[in-house]
């Protein structure tokens, strides 16, 4: 989307456009258009696959992507597990990002309600009672004093004409800035799911890691043993018990960092849950007990702006700067205020409401500003540079989002492809080990090669754990890219949100 140009208006049409504008009614600056729909034809570089390969292990169902396809609004449950749920739920009622944003959102929308009632006339009472004294001197009536009262009562009344729709622009302004708090709400939510969900699968990974690796630290130890017999007999040699020893101790070595990146794991979905890491007692999920969702959607590109809160976040605050300049330009422009009061007036409570005691007045005004050091001028093009900002933001905000569409898509094809390579060497590592270990019990092979066999199948089942966690996380993603079926749900009162125009 190219950034908007304006031109100033010169001096001397300003009392044209004023005219102009207080005949018409209109409303001065630019009016704001939904920017287009992107063209494209695809999100990604290459043509995508119908569906991804699969791995005969858990994670590697093979999921087919399909355009168009709705996404449901408590996306999470497709992955067919209560924990999952449960997690999501919690965070969504007990995140204080959420009860903020939420707040935000209450709070612009009484800005809107606050921001309307400048169209409307300003009324207010007013009662006034007053004694004095006062010197008869002063009014050339000798010495002495004299004492008298007034009692005031009136009722004024203010109304701004807004012949230039400079009043109109506010409001407008004040509807985009709480409709992207609206869809901040949404994004909000819709980080937050993902994040929780992440994060679980995450912990899930690092104890499987941790897992593995205490079963391969067990048969290691106890080979070990082994080993020290044989040494004691004379079968082996110290430099083979030596080298068991040091491929436990790395084993081992692996453990501590692993065991602090499941706890900070652990603390971090504490914290997402709207609680402290003191009082988090939720068991970790296992990867078993997902479900890989088999069918995945892939949107138009033209339907992922409308699906995407930050990008329609970030097209309100477009809307938000496009009424800026409007704005700026109505204040160059002259101010019609009307004005009247109507009341009583008198010495005492009686003459008050005699006919004697009315008292009214109607005035109008109209201020127009002629020299105010440059002030107002750079106002309205410091409005349009805002506008340029904003239409550049929207514009790059639209092409990360089709970024990160385009790399969950990626990922889901490649990290597929990954778990079925990953799959088919932890089977052949197993297989070589199993050989490799047949033939030293034979006396055929060196014990340096059972152990450089058991490195790589120790590897081989960390790689093939981490694809699996791959397959989940990436869906997440893809989820999160596309919007996350916000629209499929009811996040906010829509009376609430319907009260200031902020919904369509």
């Amino acid at each position: 989307m190219s950034s908007p140009v304006f031109r100033q208006p010169r001096r001397r049409h300003l009392p044209a456009l004023a005219l102009a504008a207080a005949l018409g009614g209109c409303a001065v600056g630019p009016d704001y258009h939904t920017p287009a729909a992107p063209t494209d034809a695809r999100l990604t570089e290459a043509p995508l696959l119908g569906q991804t390969v699969s791995a005969a292990t858990p994670g590697g169902t093979a999921q087919r992507l399909t355009v168009g396809r709705d996404i449901p609004g408590e996306w999470w449950t497709l992955f067919h597990s209560p924990q999952v749920t449960a997690l999501v739920r919690q965070a969504l009622a007990g995140n204080p990002t959420v009860t903020a944003a939420q707040a935000t959102l209450r709070e612009a929308l009484q800005n809107v309600r606050a921001g309307q009632g400048a169209l409307f006339p300003q009324l207010s009472a007013s009662v006034q009672a007053q004694r004095q004294q006062a010197s008869l001197a002063a009014f050339g009536l000798g010495s002495g004093t004299a004492t008298f009262g007034l009692i005031t009562g009136a009722v004024n009344v203010s109304y701004t004409l807004d012949a230039f729709g400079g009043i109109r622009r506010q409001i407008e302004q004040l509807n985009a800035q709480a409709e992207y708090q609206r869809y901040e709400v949404e994004a909000t939510i819709l980080t937050l799911a993902a994040n929780v969900i992440t994060t679980a699968i995450n912990e899930a990974s690092l104890q499987a890691q941790i897992d593995i690796t205490n079963d391969i630290v067990r048969a290691d130890n106890e080979a070990l043993r082994l080993m020290q017999q044989r040494f004691q007999l004379g079968g082996v040699s110290q430099v083979e018990v030596l080298q068991q020893q040091s491929l436990l101790d790395a084993k081992v070595a692996t453990l501590p960092d692993l065991r602090k990146q499941l706890q900070q794991t652990r603390n971090q979905l504490a914290v997402l849950l709207g609680g402290r890491p003191a009082g988090y007692t939720m068991p970790t999920l296992k990867l078993n007990d997902l479900t890989l969702p088999a069918d995945l959607p892939v949107s138009l590109p033209s339907k992922l702006v409308e699906q995407r809160p930050d990008i329609r976040a970030y097209a309100a605050l477009l809307h938000a700067a496009y009424t800026g300049v409007g704005i700026a330009t109505a204040n160059m422009l002259p101010q019609i205020t009307l004005t009247g009061s109507l009341g009583r007036e008198g010495t005492d409570l009686p003459n008050v409401f005699t006919p004697s005691g009315l008292v009214w007045s109607i005035a109008s005004s109209l201020a127009q500003p002629i020299f105010e050091g440059g002030t107002l001028l750079a106002r309205r093009r410091a409005a349009q540079a805002a506008l340029e900002v904003a239409a550049a933001q929207y514009s790059d905000t639209v092409n990360v989002a089709f970024q990160n569409v385009a790399d969950a898509l990626v990922a889901i094809q490649r990290d597929a492809e990954a778990l079925h390579a990953a799959l088919a060497a932890e089977k052949t590592a197993a297989a070589s080990l199993a050989m490799t270990l047949s033939q030293y019990e034979a006396g055929a092979g060196s014990y340096l090669a059972v152990l450089t066999a058991e490195q790589v199948e120790y590897s081989a089942r960390l790689t093939l754990q981490m694809a699996q966690a791959a397959r989940f996380t990436d869906t997440v993603a893809l989820f999160q890219a596309l919007g996350g079926g916000w629209w499929n749900r009811d996040d906010i009162d829509p009376k609430t949100a319907h009260c200031c125009g902020v919904l369509p």
